[in-house]
């Protein structure tokens, strides 16, 4: 904490699932620690999970009534002119009320209007881009912004290379280096430290595919003597309790969320994840063999993109979403028990990992914001 820095107003956007809401959370705990008498205030989309999870951090968070286009026909998406209407006019109230020095977007439905907004205002605004393929909303609001800090390398393809910012994706610090929690996160998780343990990660939301998979393969693991931590999402956990029914004894928790990832992380000797880039950055920082089960639902598959940046460098196992109900149990017991293999993705893993993220970030912020961060 540096009280030696003059105090600014940020106001970040964006939300949706916790891929936007944590390293938003996290970019705004470094702008704390440059100075604590700082202003933050998030805008959200109402009823989304960045409204319940944003005031849990401890900040400030209005919600825009702005919503996505459905894939299908829907009623909803006739609607969407006018909401998107209204969200830029109460982006225009909110910041004529609160006078940001900068505006931050970290992606999710309420960035663009939020940004549109503060461009149109003459505030100085920065995006966040998480993925290694560019969404149509960050790429069209590339031109407003002042700069585009970004997780991977060869972003010029979407961006002007002249705003790009190599930073990485920010990630919760206690993620970083979790061995050192192994003995903390075995006695949390009640688990026997002398037997491998899996975690299943399918994203804040849950994921339908690699969730029925673990419930298929389930028997077999704990046959096979593993240890089993399986985050489902809330709407599968309820089922996924009645599927581990008797297994308990056998090392295997059940969660619809995971609070203590730092030591879910410290335990797990392979992870099962789907490939948002939150949930790629964290792998990449906790240096863990993982199998990446990349969502088809996202806009332009770029979880697809996120997984093949690192299988293509031998640093995760890639099995797509349409092919996991034959080939995902099988790769699972394939590779728990190749400890060679695990090592070589580990190591491959760990060397992606750009630390320090939200720290760059919150110096960019700074710089923009108009004011000299000495602090490095």
């Amino acid at each position: 904490m540096n009280l030696r820095q003059p105090e600014i107003r940020v106001i970040i956007s964006g939300g949706g699932t916790g891929g936007h809401i944590f390293p938003a959370i996290a970019i705004a705990n470094a702008i704390l620690e440059i100075n604590n008498g700082n202003k933050i205030l998030f805008v959200g989309a109402t009823g989304r999970m960045e409204m319940e999870k944003v005031p849990a951090a401890g900040y400030e968070i209005e919600g825009l009534p702005i919503s996505g286009i459905r894939r299908s026909f829907s009623v909803s998406n006739l609607m969407l002119p006018f909401r998107l209407f209204r969200s830029l006019m109460k982006a225009r109230r909110l910041i004529k009320r609160f006078n940001p020095d900068i505006a931050v977007g970290v992606g999710g439905y309420a960035s663009g209007p939020l940004l549109f907004a503060a461009t149109s205002m003459g505030i100085p605004a920065l995006i966040q881009e998480q993925n290694s393929f560019a969404g149509l909303t960050n790429k069209w609001l590339s031109r407003r912004v002042k700069v585009i800090c970004v997780a991977y390398e060869g972003m010029e393809k979407y961006f002007p290379k002249e705003k790009i910012l190599l930073t990485g994706n920010p990630v919760r610090k206690d993620l970083q280096d979790p061995e050192k929690k192994r003995p903390e996160g075995m006695k949390f998780f009640r688990l026997n430290g002398e037997k491998k343990t899996v975690l299943i990660i399918g994203g804040s939301l849950g994921a339908g595919t690699i969730n029925r998979c673990i419930q298929q393969a389930l028997g077999e693991m704990v046959l096979q003597g593993l240890q089993v931590i399986w985050q489902t999402g809330k709407g599968f956990y309820h089922e996924a309790v009645k599927t581990a029914e008797g297994f308990d004894e056998k090392g295997v928790r059940v969660f619809d969320f995971i609070n203590n990832m730092d030591y879910a992380y410290a335990v797990a000797d392979l992870v099962v994840s789907r490939a948002g880039a939150s949930s790629v950055s964290e792998l990449q920082l906790a240096g863990k063999p993982c199998i990446l089960v990349p969502s088809p639902n996202v806009a332009e598959d770029h979880q697809t993109r996120n997984a093949e940046a690192l299988s293509q460098r031998d640093a995760a196992v890639l099995v797509h979403d349409r092919e996991a109900h034959v080939k995902l149990a099988g790769e699972l017991m394939l590779l728990i028990n190749d400890a060679p293999r695990m090592r070589i993705l580990a190591e491959n893993i760990r060397k992606m990992a750009l630390p320090g993220a939200a720290e760059k970030i919150a110096r960019e912020v700074y710089r923009l914001a108009g004011v000299k961060h000495q602090g490095g």
